[in-house]
């Protein structure tokens, strides 16, 4: 194998790749990319997989002899990085696996293994394509991966439940305390570029499926780039879902197993409060007031309808305390309410939108928060009780 690319080309792809690699591998391959070069055209093709997440990407360089092998993941993404701007050769002509990477600057070697070793990343023959807008798949992860669970013995719950219809994607998330819903419809503000063909119905079957935190958010950093145009093909099979992000880049990963809980059942039908007020405002008071709680995290809200104002506050007896106080338009009684302030800041920096509205009732019952105006999104917080 010998080839001739860019530093840029191959540090961009690498660091991308080497998110799929275990740190912990259950056989030593693992810790390795595999790179296949190939002629015709002349490619690059980059893969890394730790049995559950897998990632591949495809880059153009100048082949002049195809191969196959697999190289130390974490040591060729420390030469590759530091390496000067420019051309950089890759060549195993020393035999026994031993890569040569020769750079303006110098000259490394670095001993791999046969790519023999290296298990196939999983494909989909049979199951059906979907085509997605990825600008909409984008605004459904920022507002659901934050309330994803974190504890391993909820497994359904540590992945986004994603519900796929022709012209609506659902995306949920929920780990006990709070959950993240968003509807986008794509087709509303989507068009398919004018060099591809438009999906036809069996491109846009309706599924559900959940699917590990983990890899979405790798997909949400893939698709940030914007690299692949605002196509994103999804095919699914049981146990298995495959993400195409234009023709470079592909994410493969399981789903989780279990049924997901009807989220929808956690929302109150009616509010007996609301309150309206600009989202910059209240977020900038509580990482103002944020520095001085303690371990439990608690900041309590004082709603006055009276003044139309609400007071935030936080007190701690090993740091001290702190109070903000903010106009806002509401309706309903007053209420003494508080919440866990990292769950509450968390859900106003997805709710990107100028105003945002609280909807409450009493002080344990679950809070809403929905922006107004933009995507449709909807934030469930639970109140924490409040100290006697």
């Amino acid at each position: 194998m010998k080839f001739v690319c860019t530093q840029h080309d191959l540090n961009v792809n690498l660091a991308l790749v080497s998110r799929a690699v275990s740190t912990r591998p259950t056989h030593p391959v693992l810790a390795n990319i595999k790179i296949d070069a190939t002629t015709n055209p002349d490619c690059i093709q980059l893969t890394g997989f730790d049995l559950s997440l897998g990632i591949q990407t495809n880059f153009l360089a100048r082949v002049e002899e195809e191969g196959t092998l697999t190289l130390p993941a974490k040591l060729l993404n420390d030469i590759v990085a530091k390496l000067p701007s420019g051309e950089i050769t890759l060549d195993d002509e020393a035999g026994e696996n031993l890569v040569t990477i020769t750079s303006a600057s110098g000259r490394y070697q670095v001993r791999g293994m046969s790519a023999e070793e290296f298990p196939e990343l999983p494909s989909i023959e049979q199951g059906e394509t979907n085509q997605l807008s990825a600008t909409a798949f984008i605004d459904g992860l920022k507002g659901s991966l934050i309330a994803c669970s974190q504890d391993e013995s909820k497994q359904v719950l540590t992945g986004v439940y994603l519900k796929v219809e022709p012209e609506r994607l659902e995306f949920a998330a929920t780990d006990g305390h709070r959950l993240g819903i968003v509807e986008v419809y794509p087709n509303e503000s989507d068009t398919v570029p004018s060099d591809q063909e438009a999906p036809d119905a069996a491109s846009t079957g309706s599924f559900e499926v959940t699917v590990p935190a983990k890899a979405l958010r790798e997909l949400e950093k893939m698709l940030a780039t914007g690299q692949d145009g605002d196509r994103l093909g999804l095919q699914l099979e049981q146990g298995q879902v495959v993400f195409g992000c234009g023709k470079h880049r592909k994410l493969t990963t399981r789903t989780l197993e279990g049924k997901y809980p009807d989220y929808r059942l956690l929302i109150p039908k009616q509010f007996q409060r609301q309150v309206t007020l600009d989202r910059k405002q209240i977020l900038s008071a509580l990482e103002r007031i944020a520095v001085l709680a303690d371990q439990s995290n608690l900041v309590k809200f004082s709603i006055d309808n009276t003044s139309q104002s609400i007071d935030l506050s936080v007190e701690s007896q090993d740091r001290g305390s702190g109070r903000e106080s903010l106009t806002a338009q509401i309706s309903g009684e007053n209420l003494d309410i508080a919440f866990n302030i990292k769950y509450l800041m968390d859900g106003l920096k997805t709710l990107i939108t100028q105003e945002i509205t609280i909807s409450l009732n009493g002080p344990l019952e679950p809070v809403i928060l929905t922006p107004l105006g933009g995507v449709k999104m909807t934030y469930l917080v639970m109140p924490v009780q409040l100290r006697s």
